[in-house]
Order: C-alpha cells, then sequence, then structure tokens
C-alpha cells in the first residue's frame, strides 16, 4: 500500500474512534463501599484542612454524593502544630453544625482525632485526655519519616488501657515498603489498619496505591477513610470513583472494612 493511503487509512480510523469517543455514554460513578467516614479534615480552621464552615459544608455534600451518611471528623493533634483538643475542636465543630443547618443538611457528624505518635500523645495518654472513636477505637498515625521507636510499646499499652488503635494510611509509610513482613507483625499484635480512597486513587502516587492494594490483597484491611482535606482531594475521587479500579477496589472490601459495624 503506498505510504500515502497508509496514512490516510490512520486517519479514519482515529476519526472513527474520536466519533466512537463522542457518542459513548459517561462513565457512572460507583458509590463508596462504606457510609461512615472515620478519617476526614473538615472541622474548620483547626488545622490544614477545610478553613471555614462553608467551605466543610461544602466538602460534606460531595461527600454525601458518594455514599457518606455519617461523618467522624479526624482533626489532626500534632505537637507544636496542630495541638488540639476539646476547648479547640468543640467551638469549630459548633460553627460547622450551624452552617449544615443553615443549609437544611441534616448529617450526622461528630469528631475524634487523628493522633500523630509524638511527645503530646504521651502526655495524653497520661492525662487521659483524649478523644477516641465510638467503642474505644483510636485513630494514631507515625512520622512519615521513620518508624516510631516505641510503636509496639505503644500498641501494647492502649489495649492495656482499654483501647482500641487504628494505625491511618499505613500504605503512606515508604520505610514499610521493602519490608512488607512488618505490617502483618503489626497488624497481628492488634493494631488494625485504615487505608485513605485517596491513596487507591492514586492521587499521592502509584507506590501507594500499590501498597494499599497489597494490604487489601494481604487481607490486612480493617478500615478505610477519605483523609478529605481540600477540593484537589474532591476531585481526585470523583474521577476515581468512575474508574473500573474503583469497582474493584469497593467490591473487595465492601465484605471486610468494620467502618458501620463497629463504630
Amino acid at each position: 500500500m503506498p505510504q500515502r493511503a497508509v496514512k490516510r487509512k490512520r486517519h479514519e480510523n482515529h476519526n472513527h474512534t474520536a466519533m466512537f469517543d463522542f457518542f459513548r455514554k459517561p462513565k457512572e460513578a460507583v458509590k463508596l463501599c462504606f457510609s461512615t467516614d472515620i478519617h476526614c479534615h473538615v472541622v474548620p480552621g483547626v488545622d490544614d484542612g477545610s478553613p471555614d464552615a462553608a467551605t466543610s459544608a461544602d466538602l460534606i455534600e460531595h461527600m454525601q454524593s458518594w455514599g457518606i451518611g455519617r461523618i467522624i471528623a479526624s482533626p489532626h493533634v500534632t505537637q507544636n502544630t496542630f495541638e488540639n483538643d476539646r476547648a479547640s475542636i468543640e467551638p469549630a465543630m459548633a460553627q460547622l453544625q450551624a452552617e449544615l443547618k443553615r443549609r437544611g443538611n441534616n448529617i450526622e457528624i461528630s469528631h475524634s482525632a487523628e493522633y500523630r505518635i509524638d511527645e503530646l500523645l504521651m502526655q495524653r495518654i497520661e492525662a487521659g485526655d483524649l478523644m477516641p472513636l465510638p467503642n474505644d477505637y483510636l485513630l494514631i498515625e507515625n512520622s512519615f519519616m521513620q518508624e516510631p521507636w516505641n510503636l509496639d510499646q505503644l500498641i501494647f499499652d492502649l489495649q492495656v488501657r482499654g483501647l482500641r488503635p487504628i494505625l491511618a494510611h499505613p500504605e503512606r509509610y515508604p520505610y514499610y515498603y521493602n519490608r512488607k513482613n512488618r505490617y502483618r507483625e503489626l497488624h497481628e499484635a492488634g493494631l488494625a489498619f485504615q487505608i485513605n480512597v485517596l491513596s487507591l486513587a492514586g492521587a499521592y502516587g502509584k507506590a501507594e496505591r500499590k501498597v494499599a492494594c497489597h494490604l487489601i490483597d494481604a487481607g490486612l484491611v480493617d478500615f478505610i477513610g477519605t483523609d478529605l482535606h481540600r477540593q484537589s482531594h474532591v476531585d481526585a475521587i470523583n474521577a476515581y470513583l468512575k474508574t473500573k479500579e474503583a469497582r474493584n477496589d469497593m467490591s473487595a472490601l465492601s465484605a471486610v472494612v468494620k467502618n458501620d459495624k463497629v463504630l
């Protein structure tokens, strides 16, 4: 076939594909496989999440479109940055609830916290000044630089005090990527795992999605959360929920995640 004819044929095929894509129906978004979100940053003005009540309410309305009907917000509690407690969180929660009421939105919303493992957490434990999830679950997070030196002891100490620790987004700690056996050791020691929808969406990168999928396949996922902070996170989750990967992920997780069962 002459070269010119080949080029024309390719052009015709391209036009045909483009026309087919134009008439193809948009993909329908899948819903999340849980209705209770235990990890999001929608309490206004207390951390690096939503800055004000109106923005928080906007974020919550997006969450509702994904199937979320109950929110237990998790403001950061981190030494020297976000040293939140009831005194800082509850007035902000009141502002948010007033904004939701003004909009006629009656979603059930409360708060716990996401505790960084640091000296402030140790002080709060000793003082008995914690804000756990229902049924004495406590959401904790590692440093992103290295595993806390006292993690194993902390798991034990929390359990002795009747608390059930949940590790936030274990798939985001790169120091575990080459020692995945550590995940199972921690899980068998009684540390529950909560992965992020944003990790599954690839919002942080390919490695985080890959490890999140590994944890699902290994049967090590107990909870899932959005970890929603801002509109760019909404956009990432909206795009993800239209993919085949989302449908497969939600199907795999629906029978194992405990968000709606124990909290």
